[in-house]
């Protein structure tokens, strides 16, 4: 099976390709979308739908992994992001590919089993549940690494 995990942003969305084969995981490709500051709304949104679009047909996805927004202060920059969450969520119903909604308490009890780890804990854990040497780089790619390892795990979704 093969999973997009995605860190959703309106200046850098991260993605990983994890595939799964029996109990085993593999960190196909990772990446993040950098969209530059200058560009309108809908330029952003237009790019980072076309680059998570040709991710899933390159790879074949079965499944998305998308990590949940969790603002507690900054609702201009939640409003943003739920846009690009928007647009992802199109791009992957156009490709026929369901799209599973996971939040960070999720991600972290999949991961590390305690829903207060930290950042750092749950970047080790996908590191070494990948079979990697280094931390996987940049951030936001990690964490769409573990969104993706998340959905492996759960077969139900």
């Amino acid at each position: 099976m093969k999973v997009l995990g995605i860190d959703p942003g309106l200046e850098n969305t991260g993605w990983a390709v994890v595939e799964k084969k029996g109990e085993a995981f593999k960190l196909v490709e990772w990446g993040v979308v950098k969209v530059a500051k200058g560009q309108r709304g809908g330029e952003r949104l237009l790019e980072i739908g076309e680059a998570i679009g040709e991710v899933i047909e390159r790879h074949r996805i079965e499944k998305v992994g998308l990590e949940s927004l969790f603002f507690a202060r900054n609702a201009r920059s939640a409003m943003g992001v739920a846009e690009a969450v928007g647009v992802i969520k199109l791009v992957a119903a156009k490709a026929g590919v369901k799209v599973v909604e996971i939040t960070p308490l999720q991600i972290k009890m999949a991961l590390t089993g305690y829903g207060r780890a930290e950042k750092g804990q749950v970047e080790e854990m996908a590191r070494g549940l990948l079979g990697l040497e280094e931390m996987i780089s940049p951030s936001h790619a990690a964490d769409a690494a573990a969104a993706g390892l998340t959905v492996c795990f759960c077969q139900e979704w």
